[in-house]
């Protein structure tokens, strides 16, 4: 399915960009693609997770003055947890935790979220080979959830199993602000239009359980949260051009 996806980009990437010249004005175009990210998070988020990575889908319209109006999502994951032992009140004297057989449990645990944006911006012609290439800034508002993903693949582990497994998530969320300052390169011609720079995120979030089972006996803090990370995004953009109209010449 994502292969197909991205031939179905290609092709539409091969019809688009041959429908006009971005070297000769600055043109209003849609903007759609797909970017990754790796970000190092700070404040609160550190005292719960290492780097994380982030892939999404960008879409939004870039005028005919080089703004640029836009949203984005974005499904983060990573595997560096900082969140102490989760398990430690269910561990037997080895340090084990036992599945339904009696057999040593083995429980896999990962970082798992998502995020969307609305963004607004601008591209600067400056270093740029054509007018709509150039310095790409952007800022917007949006909203942040992320957890504890638990697995425990084909055993069946019954202290964290189903409800269970939301005692130990540790879901957050709250609405998060965002920068980006970086490059956009729009191709004259052909497949090589994308964007890459600093991004920036701040999470305003709250813890949305009302137990973590790790500390039953400590309430739950609900008091803000600063979530934040910064890292690198890069992106491919696919700008779909209006047809260029056709010159006719009468002798």
């Amino acid at each position: 399915m994502h292969f197909r996806i991205l031939f179905l980009l290609f092709l539409l990437s091969n019809f688009t960009f041959s429908q006009r010249n971005v070297s000769d004005e600055i043109i209003g175009t849609p903007w759609i693609g797909i970017h990754y990210g790796l970000n190092s998070p700070t404040n609160n988020l550190a005292e719960r997770f290492g780097l994380l990575n982030n892939l999404g889908f960008t879409a939004g319209y870039k005028t005919n003055k080089n703004w640029f109006f836009g949203s984005d999502a974005n499904f983060i994951f990573g595997n560096d947890l900082k969140s102490g032992n989760l398990f430690a009140n269910l561990v037997d004297s080895y340090g084990n935790i036992t599945d339904i057989s009696g057999e040593v449990g083995v429980v896999l645990l990962y970082s798992r979220g998502y995020n969307f944006n609305f963004s607004i911006g601008k591209v600067f012609p400056i270093f740029g080979s054509n007018p709509n290439s150039g310095i790409f800034l952007h800022a917007g508002s949006g909203y942040m959830q992320y957890h504890v993903r638990i697995e425990t693949n084909s055993q069946v582990i019954p202290q964290v199993e189903l409800d269970y497994r939301k005692g130990y998530d540790h879901l957050t969320g709250g609405i998060t602000s965002h920068q980006f300052i970086g490059y956009s390169y729009m191709a004259n011609s052909g497949l090589i239009n994308f964007y890459t720079g600093f991004y920036f995120l701040q999470g305003f979030t709250h813890n949305q359980r009302t137990i973590f089972y790790d500390q039953p006996n400590v309430a739950v803090d609900k008091s803000l949260r600063f979530d934040n990370c910064y890292g690198f995004r890069f992106g491919w953009l696919i700008p779909i051009y209006k047809s260029k109209p056709k010159d006719f010449y009468y002798n």
